[in-house]
Formats: structure tokens, sequence, C-alpha cells
């Protein structure tokens, strides 16, 4: 092909195709005809990537078109013939395939034809039909669908030929052979029509038209990449001509450069374009040109730089000047902003102004200008990312703060934006409630129903947090002295409880010394206060 090189797998279907159609030949099992339906999957996702590749070349066809229509208008209008009397072909050769589909496997409708696959043909082995159809009932039958097919395959070929220069059709191999010559198994001669549809199943008659099908794809590929590659040298072949800013940061720190890349598309790099510019301004005037800024360039791209020495938005803009292709001075304007800013760093608790010590401490840092990462430490303790924030934890007891330090990437440099101190802090101690109740009165049903010690962080401690009861001491003057019980966990013993269920009204209950667990480690916390009523 000229334009268009099948690839290793189109090859080999292609080749598949002619085995399968060897084999048939041989009436051989019906596990053959099985597999023609596999070929004929893979023709239609092959045909399907052709159509996305033929649509791509008239994408960028009608590009060019739209930016010099006087030059490329000629080549536009054949390439809009070819994709005519193509699409005008495709669509005689499925009609007539869901056709021979709906009179082989009897549908009521077209439609229903259309919509069910080879593979779930109940008759796709039949021949009868499809000779029929395609041949005839006698073997000078000209007026048959495979003569009809023949004769808009030929006419095809001479359209889509015509629409080229006569001394370049040689350099097009359409394809799509309907001259033959053909021979019949015996060796014998014969046309086009009866060596394709003569005696040949339904399952191969649709893979064969699917066949033609993709043929039809690559020679309108070929001819309208060959109308394509013959616009002349001189137009753009770009869908868009323009000066372009690619900034390397509009975020610039004090201390620091602005840099960017101003170039012009569809230019060649051993053109070296004539850049000027001016600052504080939006658009630059003729007047203003001449006494702009020059900038020298190489290999068709410039580099401007402008240092970042106080704060806020910066503006500029300019001019390239260029020469197209046949000499013609081309003048582009452009204009960019930025923006020059102190470096600046903002750390902040998500929970807290402190950080505890045993517990994960959710923290947000951010940085400005987009950075590409951020890369912080801190002095005590470690800090690890989790989802978009960060986390700080297994803080050490004892120390009385820690510092974040902050560094972000940008264009591949790490830079300092600072830090900031927090004091650590001891996770505060739980309350201590048994029956929901800390202190007053309770009654005796209550508390022996409660029979636990149960620690709860106070209110607005926004941490999950637990601790565990590992010891306390029941002390009460029920019984007319003070008596002390010791209990291990966090349960009334029975001796409690029987001392609970004798006590009269106004008689105190005092649950002390009780040691709870905790992420860093066991403490006393305080007493419970009750009495009964």
């Amino acid at each position: 092909m000229a334009g268009y090189k099948e690839t290793p797998r189109q090859k080999m279907i292609a080749m598949l195709y002619l085995v399968l159609t060897a084999l048939l030949a041989l009436n051989v099992s019906k596990q053959i005809i099985d597999a023609f339906v596999t070929v004929n999957e893979s023709i239609e996702s092959t045909n399907q990537n052709f159509a996305t590749k033929v649509n791509e070349v008239y994408s960028k066809f009608e590009m060019q078109y739209q930016l010099n229509e006087a030059k490329v208008g000629p080549f536009w209008e054949k390439a809009k013939q070819a994709q005519k009397i193509s699409l005008q072909l495709r669509q005689y050769v499925d009609s007539i395939k869901y056709i021979v589909i709906q009179k082989t496997d009897r549908y009521e409708t077209l439609e229903e034809a259309k919509k069910v696959a080879l593979r779930d043909v109940q008759r796709k082995d039949n021949f009868d039909v499809p000779t029929s159809f395609f041949i005839g009932s006698s073997e000078t039958t000209k007026s048959a669908e495979g003569y009809k097919l023949q004769k808009r395959i030929e006419d095809f070929k001479m359209q889509l030929l015509a629409l080229l220069p006569q001394e370049k059709i040689d350099l097009i191999k359409i394809g799509l052979d309907t001259k033959g010559p053909f021979h019949n198994r015996d060796g014998k001669p014969e046309d086009w029509a009866r060596h394709n549809f003569y005696h040949t199943i339904l399952a191969a008659d649709v893979t064969i038209l699917n066949r033609i099908n993709a043929d039809i794809y690559n020679a309108e590929y070929d001819v309208v990449s060959f109308l394509y590659g013959s616009v002349s040298a001189e137009d753009f072949k770009f869908d868009k001509i323009a000066a372009k800013v690619v900034p390397k940061s509009r975020y610039v720190f004090i201390g620091e450069e602005y840099q960017a890349e101003v170039f012009v598309a569809a230019y060649d790099t051993k053109q070296n374009p004539d850049v000027r510019y001016v600052l504080g301004v939006d658009s630059i005037t003729d007047n203003m040109a001449k006494n702009a800024v020059p900038v020298e360039g190489k290999d068709g791209l410039v580099r401007i730089k402008f240092p970042a020495s106080a704060e806020g938005l910066k503006k500029y803009a300019g001019v390239i000047n260029v020469k197209s292709p046949s000499g013609i001075p081309m003048t582009f304007h452009f204009h960019d902003e930025y923006i020059v800013a102190k470096p600046t760093l903002v750390i902040s608790p998500t929970k807290m102004n402190v950080f505890y010590v045993g517990v994960d401490n959710p923290v947000s840092i951010q940085v400005p200008g987009g950075a590409e990462r951020t890369e912080p430490t801190i002095s005590a303790g470690k800090i690890r990312r989790e989802g978009l924030n960060w986390v700080v934890y297994d803080l050490p007891q004892g120390r009385k703060d820690a510092v974040i330090t902050v560094n972000a990437v940008y264009g591949g440099k790490s830079k300092n934006m600072g830090s900031q101190t927090f004091r650590l802090k001891r996770v505060p101690d739980p309350i201590a409630y048994i029956a929901r109740v800390h202190e007053g009165f309770i009654s005796k049903s209550l508390l022996v129903a409660g029979g636990a010690i149960i620690p709860e962080m106070p209110a607005g401690f926004d941490f999950d947090l637990r601790f565990t009861v590992i010891s306390f001491s029941f002390v009460s003057d029920i019984p007319g002295d003070v008596v002390t019980i010791q209990a291990q966990g966090n349960r009334l013993t029975q001796e409690m409880i029987s001392l609970i269920n004798q006590a009269k009204k106004n008689k105190r209950i005092w649950m002390e010394d009780i040691v709870v667990r905790g992420p860093d480690g066991e403490r006393n916390i305080a007493s419970i206060n009750l009495k009964i009523n």
C-alpha cells in the first residue's frame, strides 16, 4: 500500500482467511465453519480500527483546510469525494450482508438480521440460499447480487483513482481485484462472483463481505493519505499557529528568577525568532515594540528571565518576529503574568493547638505556589503521610516541645519553607464513672446493676482514646466502721455488692486509688464519690 502498511495481526487474519476458504472448498468439518466466525470477528475488530485511522486523517485534513482554504481546498474537496464514494460502497456491502443473513436464517425483518451476531446465526453452514442470492438460479445469470457487487467494486476503483493525478495512479495499489484470473477447484476459469460466492456457506460469505469492507477502508486511507501528503510544504500542518509561553513557574519567591520558554510551533528549529518584550503591560503596540527589550534565541526557542525583587503580580507582553516557509515576515504577540511572593509556610494541627504524647496527632501542612512535593521532618517523634494530611506520632515522654521543619520541591529543587514549634502535652486523665455517675446520689439497684468502673475522656477531647482500669479501692462506712476492699480490674466484687445491698440511706461510698492504663502507661485518676439515696 502507498499509505497504509498491514500490521502482523492483519496479515495473520488475511492468511487465516485464505486457509479457511481453501479448507471449506474441501468440505471439512463443522469446526472449520465455526473458525470462520472467529476470523470474521477479528476482521470486524480490524475494520473498527481502520475507521478510527481514516477519521484521524480527515480530522487533520480539515484542520489544514481551516488554516489555509485557498491551497488546501482542492485537495480537501477530493478527500471528501473519496469519503463519500467509500461510505456508499461500504453501506451497500453491509446492506447485502444483512439481506443474505435475513434470507438464510429466515428472519421476518431486516432489523432482526442487523442485531444478530454471526456466531448466533443458526444456519451459518447453509450455502443454498446464499448461492441463489449471489449467483442466481443458473450459471448465466448476471443480475444476481454477486455480479452487482462486482460492478460496484469496479466503479468504486475507477472513481477513487480518478481523484489522483494521472501520473501518480501507479503509486497507489487499490486492491479489490475483480479481474483475476480465478479458477475453480478443477482448475477451470471462473469469474469473480462465482469464485467467491458459488456454493459458499453463509459464515464464509459474511466473512468475505467484511473483508471487502476492510479493503475499502484500506483503499480510502491510501488515497486520502496521498491527497493529504500532496498539500504544499509551504502550508502549516498544525492545528493552531500561535505564540506560546511556557513558564517554569508563575509563583516565584524573592531572591529567585522567573523563567519561561517562548516559542512558535510549526517553524524550523534552524530559524531563530526575534523576540522583544515590555514589562508591566498586557499588550504591546508597534511603537512599543521598537523600544522593547530584545532577547536572543537559539534553535527556534527563546528563554526569558526576570529578577523577582519585589512582591506582587507581574505582567509582561511582547512580540515574536519570524519568517514563513516562503520567506514572508510574520509577527505573533504574546503576554503572560506571574506572582512574586515571600516564602511562606502554613502548619496547623487539625484538632488542637498542641501535640499529645501517646496518640496520633493529625496535622495539616500547606505550602504555596503549587509545590511538586512536600517534605516535613520533626525534631521529636515521627511524622507520616495519611491521605491529604499528615500524622505526628510516637512522641517521647519528658519533652516539652517538638519542631516541624518543611522543605518543598519546586522544579526538582528542594527549598526550606520554614519551621514551627509545638508544645507536647500528656493526654488528660479520663474521668471514672460507674452506672454513668461520677459523684452525688445513686440508688443501690443502679449501682449494683452498673457493676463496673468505666473511664471516659473529658468532654471536648476529640481523640479516639481508651483507658483500662487496672485496680481500685472500695471504701465505705456501711457496716458502721470504715471498710476498705481492694479489687483488681474494674468490676465490683461480691463482697462490695453485699455491703451495697446492706446500705441505708445517705451512706457514703468511695472508689479510690483508681489505677488506669493508657497509651503512655499507667496512672492514678480521680476518685468516685457516691451517696446512697
